[in-house]
């Protein structure tokens, strides 16, 4: 599995309209895509999509086909110019709590 970070600040008036684009970005993921989450630092202006990649195969399929990744597209339709990161998941677990 890999983990990419999409990071980005945000101006707090277009909090609620990054929350919308990701909601519609989100419908229709690549197959390759595990989970997404988007978050933000507690009381803060940094927000993060963090997508965890069945595979880095996967990953670099996804983006050898699109010319902007989604994540990015996201940050930029609020005006934010995000940084990216990647991290190769050692290990994993998971709890039994729901979501």
């Amino acid at each position: 599995m890999v983990v990419t970070m999409v990071a980005a600040h945000v101006a707090e008036e277009r909090g609620s309209e990054l929350r919308h684009s990701f909601t519609g970005a989100t419908r229709d993921m690549p197959a390759g895509i595990v989970q997404t989450f988007l978050v933000r630092v507690p009381g803060g202006h940094e927000w993060r999509i963090l997508t965890v990649w069945r595979s880095r195969e996967e990953l670099e399929s996804y983006r050898a086909a699109v010319e902007t990744p989604e994540a990015i597209r996201v940050f930029r339709a609020v005006g934010s110019e995000p940084v990216m990161g990647e991290f190769e998941v050692l290990e994993h677990a998971a709890g039994t709590a729901p979501i």
